[in-house]
């Protein structure tokens, strides 16, 4: 499953519980102006949340509780480094330093609690779930005091209580997002684990730091994708040169106002949205500011994406080189791509060649873009292109808010249909009896052959013979498939007035933990595949809670009836 969109149409909330419901593992992806966000799920619960809002590390989270003290973290870390078998900081302050597993559990679950409750403040934006394997995501990647938990949370609690908590804050009229910063410099702290040299706190080098493009002793990152900024920092680490990484522009331009430009050299995302959240070319906007305020700095600028317009303005910057950067579908958890090694490969010498390059004037300039710009006109290279969503998403936020209508009783199977009606040319829900599947209702079926209600309603397929609906009761998951010539399958395209569809799209009905109904869809009298019904299966999902919902309510209203 994979799902994107806007947080407008779909919001928080019913994403962590479409998330749930799938009991899928993968990662939850926010980006709201210049905030970014990752929520992790490992067979439906979350085990992680991270912003770029809360930079704080597993470190941090014990130091405030007081759960463990300085020295403490530094030795445990100093374990992780000698060992170096992959086990994380929180297993390894329980195993050998016998610090409760139960404090630790808790930090991190309220840490992962306060991330994921701030996204409920990101009123705008966009989102997109894409499945992932859980060994890959439960990896300690490259950073040693990440945080995530081993038995996961409840997202439909966790929706629930972020949207009191959003709730509760509007009523008192509290600002809804919160932020928080690290007290630990894991650089500087990795650096004393390991024996390196360690930059002073003036930005100035003790020992023999390697020096990078002459005279530099470490760089200062800006990207808004904190997974790319982390491995391209863990590779940098291992060539002893110092890095400190932003994902936000104000937060670089802050730590460049405090930075050494003898001693750092600035390294930026082109591809990142501006200050303000619009656009596409927030990296420019950076580099512009930095050459105005802080003239002194080299700066490298890297894209994984061209942009010749932007190219020629970074070349009149004195930026004659943009360095390719691998997209985030081409790295892996498990070894550095190769393009990423490139990249740092050119990192690491590539300032001598910036600096040397004073002379780089005299350019072709694209005269027409000038000519737009100083007009005021929006430049075509800028805007942000939309977000791709997933089909009938745009329909699923709608159809929940009516699903989710005390009122509307016995109307759950009409607003199925009304669904499967944006995404096929037909469909039927079968009641599935104790011995038989029995038609319900219809639409788009013709007319031929007497009413189509009528045969709808007429249509009986037993239990236990082979039939296109065995694998819909057995496993109780939707699925699309081309149908095979059997009687039972042969006898129900009688019934719907003849033909045969190249696929056919089945969604079961789940209610208390069994399949009470099913969804029978396809395009005829177009024989074309069927497109992505995911949106539907959502609204399936949640229209069986829904169900549920309305049966208890019944049950408990017949209760005090009776008392």
């Amino acid at each position: 499953m994979s799902l994107v969109g806007n947080l407008e149409d779909l919001g928080l909330g019913e994403i962590l519980q479409i998330v749930s419901l799938s009991r899928k593992s993968g990662v939850l992806e926010l980006n709201s102006g210049a905030r970014v966000g990752r929520v992790i799920f490992r067979d439906g619960q979350v085990t992680r949340a991270v912003s770029s809002a809360f930079p704080e590390n597993l470190g941090d989270i014990l130091l405030r509780s007081g759960i463990i003290d300085f020295p403490t973290l530094k030795s445990a870390l100093v374990r992780q480094q000698e060992a170096q078998d992959g086990r994380r900081i929180g297993d390894i302050l329980v195993d050998e330093f016998e610090v409760s597993r139960e404090s630790i559990d808790t930090a991190v679950r309220e840490q992962v609690e306060k991330v994921v409750y701030s996204f409920f403040g990101w009123g705008e934006g966009t989102f997109s779930f894409e499945l992932g394997e859980p060994d890959a995501i439960d990896g300690t990647s490259f950073n040693p005091l990440q945080f995530m938990l081993d038995q996961g949370l409840n997202p439909q609690w966790l929706a629930m209580e972020g949207s009191r908590i959003v709730d509760e804050k509007r009523h008192r009229g509290e600002q809804l997002e919160e932020s928080g910063e690290s007290l630990i410099d894991v650089e500087r702290l990795l650096a004393e684990v390991k024996g390196e040299a360690v930059p002073d706190e003036g930005g100035g080098g003790r020992g023999s730091s390697k020096s990078v493009g002459g005279n530099k002793t470490g760089y200062l990152i800006v990207d808004d994708d904190p997974v790319t900024a982390e491995q391209i920092a863990a590779l940098l680490h291992k060539r002893k040169i110092t890095v400190r990484v932003c994902t936000t522009g104000a937060g670089f331009l802050e730590a460049v106002a405090e930075a050494d430009p003898q001693q750092m050299a600035l390294v930026v995302d082109l591809i990142m949205p501006r200050k303000d959240g619009s656009g596409i070319l927030g990296g420019l906007e950076l580099v512009e500011e930095v050459r105005r305020l802080h003239p002194g700095f080299q700066i490298m600028v890297m894209s994984d994406h061209p942009n010749p317009d932007a190219e020629q303005r970074l070349h009149k910057l004195g930026i004659p080189v943009i360095l390719p950067k691998p997209k985030k579908s081409d790295l892996a958890d498990d070894a550095p791509a190769s393009g990423l090694v490139d990249l740092v490969e050119s990192l690491t010498s590539v300032c001598a060649v910036a600096g040397e390059s004073e002379a780089e004037e005299e350019r072709l300039i694209d005269l027409g873009a000038e000519l737009m710009r100083e007009m005021g006109e929006p430049e075509s290279a800028e805007k942000a292109s939309p977000v791709p969503q997933s089909p009938g998403l745009h329909l699923l936020r709608g159809m929940l808010e009516e699903l989710n209508n005390p009122s509307l009783g016995g109307g759950i199977i009409l607003l199925i249909l009304r669904f499967a009606s944006e995404l096929m040319n037909r469909a039927m829900i079968l009641l599935v009896k104790e011995n038989e599947i029995a038609g319900l209702g219809q639409f788009g079926i013709g007319q031929s052959g007497g009413s189509a209600d009528s045969r709808v309603r007429n249509i009986r397929i037993p239990k236990g013979e082979t039939n296109l609906f065995d694998e819909a009761l057995r496993s109780m998951s939707p699925y699309k498939v081309a149908p095979k010539s059997c009687q039972w399958n042969d006898y129900l395209f009688e019934q719907l007035g003849g033909g045969r569809p190249g696929e056919v799209f089945v969604g079961p009905l789940i209610s208390e933990g069994r399949v009470v109904a099913v969804l029978y869809g396809d395009n005829l009298p177009e024989v074309i595949p069927i497109g992505d019904t995911e949106s539907l299966e959502i609204f399936l999902s949640q229209a069986g809670l829904a169900m549920e919902k309305a049966l208890l309510e019944r049950r408990m209203g017949g209760g005090r009836g009776a008392a």
